[in-house]
């Protein structure tokens, strides 16, 4: 068996590399158990020293790595360039706050002196997706090397340039053999990984079913774990909103990495008194969206990762269409070689149709139009997912008011959703559980190990 990098902007095959059998695996498992004892007694400044060396090595690299990812998943070029430095900031991030973040917490009782220390849990499974897929594995990475536990990531089959490249950018960086290492086998032996009593943890991004399907898993077996799953965030535009701005960043929010991403604006949510104006707008600004070589810093629209989520995603078009929505423009395959999709604009959508209960995952924004802002709250809070959202008004105070009522993991008041290496990160609901980033996502997967001394 093997897996094969595939470029979705031609379709050509880039490289095939060989799956692992039983015996490899096992080798890595019990490398890195080995290693965990030497990473865990390494100390704090010494973690961090690494780390501070991974961000070198990202910069150095940046041209080779950008250029992987833009192979192997279609992102254009500068966004890919931009994504290996966010890498390196999110190392640099750990490696100053992560002493603060994992210091000793005295706290007051009945004993003569009694604390909590924050000690790793072990060895931790991250199962990664393909649409960030440098970022995704760093932010997961960062903290929890820093915090003493030893990596194991399995990636997705169609980026696994990048998932060798990420370990060797570790090695490269000096970190001890085995503290973290790329798994090359297939989803169905994810649970298997699980299980494995050497590993004492998992974190997944992905979808949905992927999540309930890690989760029971590792309830079954007693093991912690944070999920980051689909998202369908809402946009809600308020009659005093700036119309332009709200527009321009709508474009970057819903049409970045072809609309491939979880805190993608996904649903706008626009009250009537100036959604016509607002979609006029939209579409003017998405004609200019035209596909191109995603090489090429000129591109404006990228291939969407793979064929048959280009398909998929048609397939849910056509049929929200046929369920009453309004094509404004776009909402077919591009013609044009490799999985491309037309920035696209559905309009006037309603409960029922599959545009307004499904994740939408590539460049087709979701119009849907409310009486008032109680109603665009009610909209917004309808989804099971929970991931972010964001509110556009010029009264910031009534933003950030909205904001409070959201339903989700993160809110925006006149910013586009993003994820920073400063602030939590993730979703309510059936968006997942657990938090990424910030304070709270070192401490996902650590001991925090109470100390009482008479």
């Amino acid at each position: 068996m093997a897996m094969q990098s595939v470029n979705p902007a031609t379709g050509d095959t880039i490289e095939t590399y060989d799956i692992w059998n039983e015996a490899q695996l096992e080798k890595t498992l019990a490398d890195c158990n080995s290693a965990r004892k030497i990473w865990q007694a390494t100390s704090i400044g010494d973690r961090c020293d690494f780390m501070r060396q991974a961000a070198v090595v990202l910069r150095e690299q940046k041209e080779s790595l950008a250029k992987m990812v833009t192979l192997e998943m279609g992102k254009l070029i500068n966004d890919a360039r931009a994504e290996v430095e966010k890498c390196a900031g999110v190392c640099e991030f750990y490696a100053e706050k992560g002493p603060t973040f994992l210091a000793d917490e005295i706290l007051e009782s009945d004993a003569g002196r009694s604390l909590v220390t924050y000690q790793p849990l072990g060895i931790v499974l991250a199962v990664m997706p393909w649409n960030f897929p440098l970022w995704q594995v760093f932010r997961f990475a960062a903290p929890g090397l820093i915090a003493g536990n030893v990596g194991i990531l399995k990636h997705a089959s169609n980026v696994p340039g990048c998932a060798l490249a990420i370990e060797d950018i570790f090695r490269q960086a000096g970190f001890p053999d085995n503290v973290f290492r790329t798994l090359m086998i297939p989803a169905s032996r994810v649970a298997g990984v699980i299980e494995d009593s050497r590993v004492h943890a998992v974190t997944l991004t992905g979808s949905e079913p992927a999540g309930r399907s890690v989760a029971s898993t590792a309830g079954k077996s007693l093991k912690k774990s944070v999920l980051e799953l689909g998202g369908s965030d809402a946009f809600i535009v308020l009659e005093d909103a700036d119309l332009e701005y709200a527009v321009k960043q709508a474009i970057v929010s819903r049409y970045l990495n072809s609309g491939q991403s979880c805190i993608a604006a996904k649903r706008f949510i626009v009250v009537n008194e100036i959604a016509d104006r607002f979609v006029e707008l939209l579409k003017d600004a998405v004609s200019e969206l035209q596909p191109g070589d995603p090489m090429n810093e000129d591109t404006l629209l990228a291939p969407m990762a793979r064929h048959d989520l280009r398909d998929e995603l048609h397939n849910q078009v056509i049929e929200s269409i046929a369920q009453g929505a309004v094509a404004v423009i776009g909402c077919l395959p591009e013609d044009h070689p490799g999985a491309y999709y037309q920035a696209s604009i559905l309009d006037h959508i309603k409960p029922g149709m599959r545009a307004y209960d499904e994740e939408f995952f590539g460049p087709v924004a979701l119009i849907i139009r409310a009486n008032d802002e109680v109603e665009a709250i009610d909209i917004a809070n309808s989804s099971r997912f929970g991931l972010g959202g964001s509110v556009w008004t010029e009264n910031v105070a009534r933003g950030e008011k909205v904001a409070r009522q959201l339903e989700c993991g993160s809110a925006f008041v006149n910013g586009m959703v993003k994820s920073d290496p400063r602030l939590p990160f993730g979703g309510i609901k059936a968006s997942g559980y657990g938090r990424e980033l910030s304070s709270q996502g070192i401490h996902e997967f650590i001991n925090a190990k109470t100390i009482w001394i008479r």
